[in-house]
């Protein structure tokens, strides 16, 4: 019996409570019930919000909790499977396991039964894009991939189709890792920075969140860190495993450099081109970054003219410095990931002219100090909506110098219409906001598609 298999077994009339009726969790509730669980799905949305999946649910066995006292039903559970955006914590959770009963999480579960190798990213920035260029490389070497976590679809539901020579890659985020006990073979952190301050209670918490995804790796696994990011590249320190580092700065001892044009493996004292960077693929520096530690991290799967043939041929992904729409001469660009400052520096610094920024949203409690000089040099109009339109602005003029003009707008769409009153042909609009989309949108991807809606829209 498979570790899978003899999870499943366990399952049959074991009381389980899931919070959180929502993409990721939708799969599991179904697995859930088809092993014979008595399932409780539980939920601060109500019934209205859930549409027909409600009635789904209850039909395949499921008793509903919603609204706000959706947390009352976990008394007689036996298992619980945490949303990641629940604090681990949380008082209902915390009484939940003085009485005994395990508090887990699906991408918890998954790694205990996965049986396959893992790869996994985590960071501040970059975290899409390095994952989604690791499957891609693993894919173009002729290897059966599983794209999950934060990305793609839910695994657990998946993993008895799946086969040990199979790689698992993930993007986990911190909500993911907090309460972690099982790492990756081969983790990523692609950088750190002040994020999600709004979650977690400071700082260091969240970093010592992150380093869940390597803290239970053993002498024979893979630890990828950036060597330009001072907290990420510190972490060396506290590796279990094999370090390789990636540099634009350096040659590290072993890991991946880039010259300004080329990127080159470093390993044993060797310094052998991989290949040029492409010149219109993956606008930016960051995007350098994300290469490189793609690159270090399928060393050992994927040879070096499959890691050069998926970077040239690499499309991009949606939401991501995405080119919308060209229109009398301006070029508009959606870059609604960017839901912290160093995001958005990043992709401000990534055009070679000053910049249309539409920017604000939801606030994670980040400063905007360092925004502000990115701002100050980079921006020739800055148009504000959101919760965060006084902090950014504040910012920008405590910058000094010559500011760009600001201007505050009600909603995005106000945002749109006045790029497009102010733009002249050969200007740059980008949507590129800093926050998190929270005050008006449920995630960056409605934000970013709103935007695009709104772009399509201009005469």
């Amino acid at each position: 019996m498979t570790k899978f298999e003899n999870f499943l077994s366990q399952l049959r009339g074991k009381r389980v409570a899931v919070i959180g009726i929502g993409v990721s969790n939708t799969p599991l509730l179904r697995l859930l019930l088809s092993a014979g669980a008595h399932v409780t799905a539980c939920d601060r949305k109500n019934r209205e919000a859930l549409g027909a999946l409600a009635g789904e649910l209850e039909a395949a066995g499921a008793y509903l909790k919603l609204g706000d006292r959706y947390l009352d039903e976990l008394g007689g559970a036996e298992l619980i499977f945490r949303t990641p955006g629940l604090r681990p914590d949380t008082p209902q959770l915390c009484a939940a396991r003085a009485r005994g009963a395990v508090v887990t999480s699906e991408m918890e579960t998954f790694f205990e039964v996965c049986p396959c190798t893992m790869l996994a990213v985590t960071g501040s920035d970059g975290k899409t894009t390095t994952t989604t260029l690791i499957a891609e490389m693993l894919k173009n070497a002729g290897n059966t991939v599983w794209l999950g976590g934060n990305i793609g679809a839910p695994l657990l539901a998946d993993t008895g189709r799946m086969k040990p020579e199979d790689f698992a890659v993930l993007e986990l985020s911190s909500f993911q890792l907090m309460t972690m006990t099982r790492s990756p073979h081969v983790a990523v952190i692609t950088n750190l920075s002040p994020n999600h301050l709004d979650y977690h209670l400071d700082m260091a918490e969240y970093v010592e969140a992150k380093t869940n995804i390597f803290s239970h790796q053993s002498t024979g696994d893979v630890l990828v860190l950036n060597a330009d990011n001072a907290e990420t590249a510190a972490l060396a320190a506290r590796a279990h495993g094999e370090v390789r580092l990636f540099s634009r700065a350096s040659r590290p001892e072993d890991g991946v450099s880039f010259d300004g044009a080329t990127l080159f493996a470093e390993r044993d004292g060797t310094h052998t081109p991989l290949f040029a960077r492409p010149a219109d693929r993956l606008r930016g520096l960051h995007n350098v970054e994300n290469m490189m530690a793609a690159c270090a991290a399928v060393r050992d799967y994927v040879p070096a003219e499959v890691m050069a043939h998926t970077v040239e041929t690499f499309a991009g992904i949606e939401h991501r410095c995405e080119l919308v729409r060209v229109l009398d001469g301006v070029s508009y660009y959606n870059d609604s990931i960017a839901s912290s400052p160093t995001r958005c520096a990043a992709g401000l610094v990534a055009f070679e002219q000053k910049v249309i920024l539409i920017a604000g949203g939801y606030d994670k409690h980040i400063p905007f100090d360092e925004l502000g000089f990115v701002i100050r040099d980079h921006v020739k109009l800055l148009l504000l909506c959101g919760a965060t339109a006084e902090a950014i602005e504040h910012a920008v003029r405590a910058a000094g110098g010559v500011t760009p003009p600001i201007v505050r707008c009600e909603k995005l769409e106000e945002c749109v219409s006045t790029a497009r009153a102010s733009a002249l042909p050969g200007d740059i609009v980008t949507l590129s906001p800093a926050c998190a989309s929270f005050d008006q949108f449920p995630n960056f991807m409605k934000r970013g598609e709103y935007f695009k809606e709104r772009v399509h829209e201009l005469k």
